[in-house]
């Protein structure tokens, strides 16, 4: 017989952060693999046992409505859901077009409401564990990303809150805040007009690998923390934006100069 195990539900899991999560986690959870990049997707559910993959485009309502009903068919035993897709944009706000803005919100910020609302009665039967990978840009201002960092703020606020309502209820949540991860997130980023940007991306502290910020949110969820902050570098630029706003945003100004740049 077969070792029972509950269900994990993934988010861009075909590549990046969201692929090393799916591995890790495969040998303890049954995993329903979402993601908009099929091939990808059913490459991936090949090699991991237990595994179903759900084509998904997060910026789509429609399409995430029709997947949240998909996914209730089956009436899964959720012990975790990981709210990992994201897109960001590399764009000076002024020149940014508000169609980017709204794609933007609408696969970091709605898809994990509408996800985490969709299938509220399955978390709550099951006591689950919701993981939002957000960043440390909801924290600070970020130049040239100003609608990523709305959108990890809005997650932010909404999962803080909504922690504490679900609190009674059993349903708990995992904040995870990274900085600057090696994921295709930044080599697709967007442009002010919805195109790929194609300028180098600026960065402070250290780089990260996917593979090693997975290793920690596993520990994390092991651990039942509230919060994850990997990167002390980043923390502590929070804590500097916080107590010497001018200082960090003189600091950000060099760093970033090539994001005042005004580029489409």
């Amino acid at each position: 017989m077969t070792e029972h195990k509950p269900v994990a539900i993934l988010t861009g899991a075909a590549s990046g952060l969201g692929r090393d999560l799916a591995i890790r986690l495969s040998y303890h959870y049954r995993l329903y693999l979402i993601d908009r990049d099929e091939d990808k997707l059913t490459e991936l559910a090949a090699t991991l046992e237990d595994s179903q993959s759900f084509v998904c485009d997060l910026a789509d309502s429609h399409a995430v409505n029709t997947l949240i009903a998909d996914i209730r068919q089956h009436e899964p035993e959720i012990a975790l859901l990981i709210n990992n897709a994201g897109i960001t944009h590399r764009s000076l706000s002024r020149i940014t077009q508000p169609a980017v803005i709204e794609k933007v919100m609408a696969v970091n910020f709605f898809a994990p409401v509408r996800l985490t609302q969709g299938l509220l009665p399955l978390l709550v039967q099951h006591q689950a564990k919701v993981v939002n990978i957000s960043s440390m840009a909801g924290w600070m201002p970020v130049m040239g990303r100003a609608g990523y960092c709305a959108s990890k703020s809005a997650l932010h606020q909404y999962f803080e809150t909504f922690r504490a309502e679900m609190r009674q209820d059993g349903v708990t949540v995992l904040m995870v805040y990274p900085s600057f991860l090696d994921t295709p997130i930044e080599q697709n980023a967007l442009n002010g007009d919805g195109g790929r940007s194609r300028h180098k991306r600026s960065m402070v502290g250290k780089m990260r690998t996917s593979s090693w910020m997975a290793e920690q949110i596993f520990a994390a969820i092991a651990q039942h923390k509230e919060r994850l902050f990997p990167d002390r570098f980043t923390h502590f630029s929070s804590l500097l934006y916080r107590l010497l706003p001018r200082v960090f945003l003189h600091l950000m100004s060099r760093k970033f100069a090539t994001e005042l740049e005004v580029k489409s």
